[in-house]
């Protein structure tokens, strides 16, 4: 099969006419600040680190655990739940619970004065967040055509990078000014330590941006034909029917997103523990790098994945990430053993190209080979195991070979490095794999959306 299956063309198509592109583009770009706000609440534990290891009197695994698995688990659970709810409810409705949510509870971290209480904390996060991409990768499936769904969720995708590095950013300021301050005081909240009024700064704000979702329109084919339910059991049928695809897929980019996570979540650490540079320097440095680069990243990989199936490649967005993950190998190598944090710093660009390059293919290509009324909870599913290997196993995993293997701080750079290279080698054995199992998959899509018709 050398052609993509075009039976979706038709929802999306009549959600299209009915809508302006620069109210189409208006949508995703509406989505994506309220990606931007979710990652600078999710991202912005790495830049507290070593006043956090200090004051709560943690190590390494257990940070690890604060940044990705108590967030995970939880994520994705819920995720699971609420991708069923988008396939029947009012997808912004949703989103806006889950925007509330995460803010109180990034919020609500500034206050904790245990690390059981910061777990909690981190798993209400979780939670919360697992309300915005499904319902995000659902509507901007219904409103953009099929040509441009790529470069559309890459768009809406960018929010992780554009988030990220104001995260990082914020964090050095904040943890500089913090640095020249004792204990604080402030109202409800008593006595903090300096570094926690971070979270007031990054939680607040996302709580102003609930009345701007509700200028989204839920597109006029959720009430129609175009989206009839379908049982929960149907769904995992066919999904289940696609297995091979499902597991290769969902599997190699989520290491891909072990990678992601493990870097996003060690690198202001790397450069204070191997460079000795300040959390402020590092905060500048890394985030306007990830910003910019990252966006660049995952943009461009979009377009470059909808260039290639526009030319006869239907599993285009499968290649592109095969081959980001064999580049990344070397890049790796480059980076982590930098002589000085100038090398480090040079190779940190395409590092961050390659970081975020999958993160627009892997979920497009999701609603690329699922029928309209499926997507949410394909999307769940997806993003059940893209985080779960991704944030859940990648912070901590690193931690585990700083800690348990090398036994010493300074080691970090040969942690990063060993985790980062087995993920790729297996993420790219996996994509491999799953390059003609995807197209298989479009010929079921296109035989059961003839059945439907």
């Amino acid at each position: 099969m050398s052609t993509q299956a075009q039976p979706t063309t038709a929802v999306t198509s009549e959600t299209s006419s009915q809508n302006s592109a620069v109210y189409i583009w208006y949508v995703v770009c509406v989505l994506m600040v309220a990606y931007v706000f979710s990652f600078i609440d999710r991202q912005i534990f790495s830049m507290v680190v070593e006043p956090l290891k200090l004051d709560l009197h943690i190590n390494d695994s257990k940070v690890s655990y604060l940044q990705g698995l108590s967030f995970a688990v939880f994520y994705t659970f819920f995720g699971i739940l609420i991708g069923r709810l988008v396939d029947v409810y009012s997808r912004r409705t949703i989103i806006v619970i889950g925007l509330l949510l995460w803010s109180l509870f990034t919020t609500g971290c500034g206050m904790a004065s245990t690390y059981w209480q910061m777990l909690a904390l981190r798993m209400g996060v979780g939670v919360g967040e697992a309300a915005l991409s499904p319902a995000a990768y659902s509507l901007v499936a219904d409103y953009v055509p099929p040509r441009r769904m790529s470069v559309a969720i890459s768009i809406y995708c960018a929010g992780i990078y554009i988030g990220s590095g104001l995260s990082f950013l914020l964090g050095g300021l904040i943890r500089s000014y913090a640095a020249t301050r004792s204990a604080m005081i402030l109202p409800l909240a008593g006595a903090i330590h300096p570094w926690q009024i971070l979270f007031f700064v990054v939680g607040l704000p996302g709580i102003l941006l609930a009345p701007l979702l509700y200028t989204i329109r839920e597109p006029k084919t959720r009430g129609g034909s175009f989206h009839p339910s379908v049982p929960i059991r149907q769904v995992f049928s066919y999904i289940f029917t696609n297995w091979r695809t499902f597991l290769s897929h969902n599997a190699g980019f989520g290491l891909l997103s072990l990678v992601s996570y493990a870097s996003a979540a060690w690198f202001p650490s790397f450069y204070v523990r191997t460079y000795h540079w300040n959390i402020a320097r590092v905060g500048w440095v890394y985030g306007c790098t990830v910003m910019v680069f990252g966006s660049l990243g995952i943009i461009g990989a979009g377009r470059v994945a909808d260039y290639l199936r526009a030319r006869g490649r239907a599993n285009a967005n499968i290649y592109v990430g095969l081959w980001i993950g064999l580049i990344w190998i070397p890049i790796h190598f480059l980076m982590l053993l930098a002589p000085s944090a100038i090398w480090a710093t040079v190779w940190l660009v395409p590092a961050c190209l390659l970081a975020a390059a999958p993160f627009g293919v892997a979920p497009a290509a999701i609603q690329q080979m699922m029928p309209p009324n499926m997507r949410g909870q394909a999307s769940a599913v997806y993003l059940f195991i893209l985080n779960l290997i991704g944030l859940g196993l990648g912070p901590s995993a690193v931690a585990w070979f700083t800690d348990h293997v090398f036994h010493r701080a300074d080691a970090l750079r040969y942690s990063m490095l060993i985790v980062s290279t087995a993920a790729c080698i297996l993420s790219v054995t996996l994509l491999w794999s799953c390059l003609k199992a995807f197209l298989t998959s479009l010929g079921r899509l296109q035989a059961y959306q003839a059945g439907k018709a």
